[in-house]
């Protein structure tokens, strides 16, 4: 798959696909003033770092910043070269928010939620338990209003969000034991961070907060008793199931995760308005591609689990779902208590989530279940 992301992109598929998304964006007057700004003859080449919370080499998370540079390099005729750096090899995968807010790199992609301890709305930015499934989070963040309440979030720390991938629905995770109850969870020590980790502790859980990097290991050795990381394939490849026998879903914690790419603003606002546009579009492409690829492989890849690796697949019970569920609702309600710019984040959020799911009842979930039906 990753050669043909190369192969698509050498052939100018995305290219092509980045300059529709670009203009379709913008209005008339944006869209002429973007295609005079891309003729201006200025040949400065500058040369920027890109740091993530991934390991380099991890498919998709890890492989897709890679292609975001050669977008922009070939859209940019080589006048913006970008050099990305996975966790650790620059700084650690959770200090990129740090990193770029202070110049160390002009570009970070990574995860909003990790920001929670030093942002209490963050999370509205990546996912919320129970919460928006991809397409309705993307919804919200460019035609809702998120978008230009996440700016303002960030604005303080010199930083400009967006967009930089979406995961889709997530699996809830691994596990050394069954999970039949709520007594099962007692004591549990996981991986899971964000609101689901705060929910977990609530359910009797001791959530932890580390790097991907830093997991298997902690499965190994017992540090840790389970962990969530994202779906079939990102998790084949990260070998959990070399160390965990039960795979656990659905990934109510993180039903549509949002990714981020955040730039240094300070830096961003002094480029040319033709380079900032490429940057723009290389992310919405970035962002699409995320999705696509994983729905693209999970299925392969679970059924490589379960099939070749014996993985135990499982469904979490009904009681423990509607449990967790109840303690969510109540987590992200006090979240949105927290100040005036969360409690407006809040607000903007649950209405449009509200909204949506009274649609797709009608839409995405009649389909679902009409797809189901038993044939004559």
């Amino acid at each position: 798959m990753i050669a043909k992301i190369k192969a698509d992109t050498q052939g100018g598929l995305i290219v092509t696909t980045v300059f529709f998304l670009a203009l379709h964006g913008c209005s008339g007057e944006q869209q002429d003033s973007f295609r005079q700004s891309a003729a201006v003859d200025d040949q400065t080449v500058y040369e920027w770092k890109m740091i993530t919370s991934w390991p380099k080499n991890l498919p998709a998370l890890g492989t897709l910043p890679e292609h975001f540079a050669e977008i922009v390099e070939k859209m940019s005729n080589g006048r913006m070269l970008i050099r990305v750096y996975g966790a650790n090899e620059l700084v650690g995968g959770l200090e990129v928010f740090d990193a770029v807010s202070q110049g160390v790199a002009e570009i970070g992609h990574t995860g909003a939620y990790y920001w929670q301890g030093k942002i209490p709305a963050a999370p509205f930015f990546t996912t919320i338990p129970f919460g928006m499934t991809s397409y309705e989070q993307d919804a919200w963040l460019r035609y809702g209003g998120g978008n230009e309440l996440w700016q303002e979030l960030y604005a303080p720390f010199n930083l400009f969000p967006v967009r930089g991938g979406n995961s889709g629905v997530q699996m809830f995770g691994w596990f050394n034991k069954e999970i039949n109850s709520l007594e099962d969870l007692q004591g549990l020590k996981m991986r899971i961070p964000s609101l689901g980790g705060e929910v977990f502790r609530r359910a009797g859980g001791i959530p932890e907060t580390m790097q991907v990097s830093e997991v298997l290991t902690a499965l190994q050795t017992g540090r840790l008793d389970a962990a969530e990381f994202v779906s079939p394939y990102n998790d084949l490849a990260a070998g959990y199931h070399d160390v965990a026998d039960y795979y656990y879903y659905p990934g109510w914690h993180e039903p549509g995760s949002t990714l981020e790419t955040i730039f240094n603003k300070e830096k961003l606002d002094a480029l040319p308005s033709d380079l900032r546009e490429i940057l723009m579009a290389g992310t919405e492409v970035m962002n699409q591609l995320l999705l696509d690829l994983l729905m693209a492989e999970n299925n392969k890849a679970l059924r490589t689990l379960v099939e070749d690796h014996d993985v135990q697949l499982r469904r979490l019970p009904d009681d423990v779902l509607l449990e967790l569920r109840r303690i969510s609702e109540e987590v992200v309600a006090e979240l949105g208590q927290t100040d005036e710019i969360t409690a407006r984040i809040y607000e903007s959020w649950k209405g449009f989530k509200d909204g949506v799911m009274d649609y797709n009842r009608i839409a995405e979930e009649a389909l679902i279940e009409a797809r189901k039906l038993p044939s004559n």
